[in-house]
């Protein structure tokens, strides 16, 4: 907040306060107006301190909300994310389905690797590049448990393969001409259905930073649309676990960012 500079040849006649230097060499003033004065000073020198941005804890200026990093994060937008939180109540919903699993999106490693580490059966597919993976990423991918492969193309797996896929952050950029060929071939691979997350209109959208990576900004479609490509491509909805799904995110005060589709395989 912008604050007007105090004219120091302005005297206290004119209405304004007296400055620091006056009532210094003045000390006939009565204590009482200096130490006001000293403890207007030392507000001013505190609030300058604290809006300078040197380690200083940041003052807004009115009308500006504060924000968390994690606040900023999920507004920028991530559906693989949004995985990692589900996946206790996908545990609840798929049951045993859950023990063989194939993840289909951008972070595959951070899925597959919280998987693997509960025992559970688990790939994934990359549709993006790896050039900034961590070697923990790199070594999930020598040892065969992700791979990279461009989902506008048929996946590199048998039909039955896997009991469930999951997938994030990857037909969000895919137009229909490639989803008339991704969806049939996702379903191919599965046999429990599959389990879609797809960003929100309105409340995503793609970090310009990641539009080279992907090739083209994501385009966030509503719910009813999908609805209605779903039906039209031959999926339907996967009624029991999306029940038990919503059941154990409703006691577990769960509310997704993201759209969330159960559909049979």
């Amino acid at each position: 907040m912008s604050r007007r500079a105090v004219n120091p040849g302005r005297r206290g006649s004119d209405g304004g306060l007296p400055t620091v230097a006056s009532l210094l060499h003045h000390k006939s003033r009565s204590p009482s107006v200096l130490t006001m004065a000293l403890l207007a000073l030392g507000v001013i020198i505190l609030i300058v301190y604290f809006n300078s941005g040197s380690g200083g804890l940041q003052i807004p200026s009115f009308g500006v909300a504060v924000t968390s990093r994690e606040s900023v994060s999920r507004a920028e937008g991530s559906c693989t994310s949004e995985v990692i939180q589900a996946l206790p109540y996908l545990k609840k919903a798929y049951g045993s389905a859950m023990q063989k699993v194939l993840h289909v999106g951008p972070d595959s490693c951070t899925v597959v690797s919280n998987l693997l580490k509960e025992g559970k059966e688990a790939w994934g597919v990359e549709p993006y590049d790896l050039d900034d993976a961590d070697s923990s990423c790199k070594s999930l991918v020598r040892k065969g448990f992700v791979r990279l492969s461009d989902i506008k193309f048929s996946l590199p797996y048998r039909p039955d393969s896997f009991n469930l896929v999951v997938v994030s952050d990857a037909l969000d950029y895919l137009t229909p001409r490639y989803l008339n060929k991704t969806l049939p071939d996702l379903a191919r691979v599965s046999t429990d259905g599959l389990v879609i997350f797809t960003g929100n209109p309105g409340q995503q959208k793609a970090k310009v930073s990641e539009l080279p990576k992907f090739g083209r900004p994501a385009k966030l479609r509503s719910n009813s649309w999908w609805t209605r490509y779903f039906i039209q491509t031959g999926l339907t909805e996967n009624e029991g676990p999306l029940k038990k799904f919503e059941q154990a995110a409703s006691k577990g005060n769960y509310e997704p960012d993201c759209q969330i589709f159960h559909l049979n395989s």
